[in-house]
């Protein structure tokens, strides 16, 4: 038997305490991207495999397989596998690849909808389990108000996490692998002997839910442990091999997904830590650096084959089937050393040895003093891939510390120390438009805000507008973090994260409340023509605004131009600002977020004409993105614009996907990546958050959509997250294809 060396001692053997444990024991790599390996024979035919059932689940319009007998949980399906005699890896969500199964405890009605879309039916014996209790859904559509309820129907407020799983909570799922879940079980098991019982305590609601919460903990790590036991693996106590670790991670997240089918369920930040023992193991000659490669190429391989069954009107927002199981890649240390090992380069590299995906949702944190031999290798998968995005580890490490990760596609937290609410979108320019009608919905005419008079007739004020929108985003953020409450209590309440919150501290440093916005560069364009230029409201027999006369010019968002960038500046900082006059649940903190997933198209066709000259229907642009074609005066000008919002009050993150022609970047590749990552250290050096990279001309988007048997890997970065081409419906990929695509920095 090997003789391994100890790791080195520090605080992590006393108490829960993975990053001093990272910290003390990882190896940085300043070096550049040589060493790497291809994928073995043996990769090659299990990812055959993989590919195989892919196309087949395309062929059946999105969906294999249903699992319509069994709700999702840890131990109610039998051990499944992909090709269990070459697999090194193992552990599938059902009994079989790709094969879906059914979350009822969001909502029975919700689960119904999503399998009978793709042609299935629950079983009686399932729906029957599910007569008598109380779903998530249920308990939201009992407590909301009628204001909740106009607000949502009239998609003021929507992609509210109401009728499903809430997501953005990162499990620390290297808990499982460093210290065994026997471990985790005692700690738990403390925590729980010490809430409520001191001599003096009284025992307050707070209390009773959290001694609740953890009792369920324990119950869950008790189900991860023979979940594992399941497929003949022992993780009660801490790995000791490369091997070891990386089932054990993944066998943590398994059981996340199994528990729960949340948007944004992601990874959180592995890679370095499963470092250390994959150069323990190379030490020891036990491993080489192909084997190395297999081994991430099969962790890989089974986080792309998470599966969670949607609703069309789910997919209609979040289109493309995502699943983001984010895994946060780099950055630097509070100590001065990159966190940037062999294995941050090895997980980068599957997108060439598996080929390109969507999943795991690749995440760079990029930093100024990141090695170059990193960011040459990052530009490089960029260029030919489109499969990464980008976050300023600059900007997020002095806020959350060395050891946080992306939930979803741009929200930072603490890992295993914080957690989030999540609550989708406001949407910005129809709540310009209730301003202008009185509080009437433009579409239905709804009476959905508090009625208030019309603007005077001829064209509008810009002072006069400004006071009339200020006034209904005050009353819609109240609104906004009511309804989010509301979410929060029943999901707590319905469908607690067992898993997920397990492998939390007991007693968090941090509860977020995410809140966000759709429409920015509308909204600000919008204002802008009001000020800059004369806008005439054309209005109907009943009043209500159906279209806008535009007379002259006006500066447009993405320029950088000054006049504009500071309404769109200021238009986030002063909803911010409103969201946090009113208490959220728990005590969570606010933080809100630029990001609209693909949304931006199902917001925009239920959006009319709005005064920067858009018509009723068109699509938003995505994000914080400057509107389509508008950002005209080249690349830099639009990243500039986007830098100017202040991230303090977008802690939640400001999402921009960008374009770029590869002959924009120059003719060989040497140039491109030379000058792609000069672009972003110019623009993360001026404190900007995100970017989306995305090189091609868009006439291969054209190609793709009319040939998609030609493109079935075509792979691109639509809002904080990657998707198949081919997977987008038409008007997603019409609306990608309209995005500016920059011929000239």
């Amino acid at each position: 038997m090997v003789q391994y060396p100890a790791f080195k001692s520090g605080v992590w053997q006393d108490s829960i305490d993975v990053r001093d444990f990272i910290q003390t024991n990882y190896t940085p790599y300043e070096g550049d991207a040589s060493f790497l390996v291809g994928p073995t024979e043996r990769t090659k035919k299990v990812n055959a495999e993989y590919e195989k059932l892919h196309q087949q689940e395309f062929d059946k319009g999105g969906v294999l397989d249903v699992d319509v007998d069994n709700a999702s949980s840890l131990l109610n399906h039998k051990p499944g596998y992909l090709d269990k005699e070459n697999e090194l890896i193992v552990g599938l969500q059902t009994d079989a690849p790709l094969k879906r199964s059914v979350n009822p405890f969001g909502g029975m009605r919700m689960a119904e909808q999503a399998a009978e879309a793709y042609g299935y039916h629950l079983s009686e014996k399932l729906k029957t389990q599910f007569t008598y209790r109380t779903t998530h859904n249920d308990g939201v559509f009992r407590a909301y108000t009628k204001d909740m309820r106009a607000l949502r129907s009239a998609h003021v407020l929507t992609g509210l996490p109401d009728a499903y799983g809430r997501g953005r909570i990162i499990g620390d799922y290297r808990r499982v692998a460093l210290y065994g879940v026997d471990k985790l079980i005692e700690e738990k098991q403390k925590d729980l002997d010490g809430i409520g019982t001191g001599p003096n305590e009284t025992m307050t609601e707070e209390l009773i839910r959290l001694r609740e919460e953890v009792w369920r903990q324990i119950d869950y790590l008790g189900r991860l442990k023979k979940m594992a036991e399941m497929y003949g693996c022992d993780i009660s106590k801490p790995a000791v091999t490369a091997r070891e670790a990386v089932q054990a991670v993944y066998f943590g997240y398994l059981a996340a997904i199994k528990e729960q089918n949340g948007a944004a369920m992601s990874l959180g930040r592995t890679a370095t830590f499963l470092d250390i023992y994959f150069e323990r193991d190379l030490a020891a000659g036990v491993l080489t650096e192909e084997g190395a490669q297999e081994l991430i190429d099969d962790y890989v391989l089974h986080l792309r084959m998470n599966r969670q069954l949607r609703t069309p009107e789910y997919n209609d927002i979040f289109a493309g089937d995502p699943t983001w199981t984010t895994e946060s890649l780099g950055g630097m240390g509070l100590d001065g050393r990159t966190l940037v090992t062999k294995t941050t380069f090895r997980v980068l590299h599957t997108l060439e040895t598996l080929g390109p995906a969507p999943e795991p949702n690749m995440t760079v944190l990029w930093a100024q003093k990141l090695p170059q031999g990193w960011k040459d290798y990052c530009a490089h998968v960029s260029i030919e891939t489109d499969s990464v995005q980008y976050e300023n580890d600059d900007l997020m490490r002095e806020r959350f510390g060395d050891d946080y990760a992306i939930a979803c596609c741009v929200s930072a937290m603490t890992i295993g120390k914080d957690m989030q609410f999540f609550g989708a979108r406001c949407n910005l320019p129809k709540a310009l438009l209730l301003a202008l009608n009185g509080g009437r919905e433009e579409i239905k005419g709804k009476q959905v805000c508090p009625a208030t008079d019309l603007p005077a007739p001829g064209a509008l004020d810009y002072e006069d507008v400004l006071a009339r929108y200020k006034k209904t985003l005050s009353w819609l953020a109240h609104q906004y973090v009511n309804t989010m409450n509301v979410i929060h209590y029943m999901h707590d309440k319905y469908a607690y994260e067992k898993i997920q919150m397990a492998l939390h501290d007991t007693h968090l440093a941090h509860r977020w409340m995410a809140f966000g916005c759709a429409g920015l560069s509308v909204a600000a364009d919008s204002l802008s023509a009001i000020k800059y230029a004369k806008v005439t409201p054309v209005r109907n027999a009943d009043g209500l605004t159906t279209d806008f006369q535009i007379e002259g010019d006006f500066p447009k968002f993405g320029n950088d131009d000054d006049r504009v960038d500071a309404i769109a500046k200021e238009l986030a900082e002063f909803f911010y600002s409103e969201l946090r006059k009113t208490p959220c649940y728990r005590g969570a903190e606010h933080t809100l977020s630029m990001l609209t997933i693909t949304s931006n198209v199902m917001y925009g066709r239920n959006t009319g004409s709005t005064p920067d000259g858009r018509k009723g229907g068109e699509p938003f642009a995505p994000g914080a993105n400057p509107m389509h074609g508008r950002d005209a005066s080249g690349a830099v000008f639009s990243l500039n614009s986007v830098a100017k919002l202040n991230y303090d009050a977008c802690r939640d993150g400001i999402s921009n996907t960008f374009t770029i022609n590869p002959m924009a970047l120059g003719k060989e590749e040497p140039e491109q990546i030379q000058k792609l990552t000069r672009l972003m250290d110019g623009y993360f050096g001026q404190g900007a958050h995100h970017l989306n990279v995305n090189v091609f001309n868009t006439d291969l988007l054209r190609d793709a959509q009319a040939h998609p048997e030609k493109y079935p890997n075509l792979t691109i970065r639509v809002s904080g997250y990657a998707v198949r081409f081919i997977n987008l419906s038409k008007k997603h990929q019409d609306e990608v294809i309209a995005r500016t695509c920059h011929s000239c920095l």
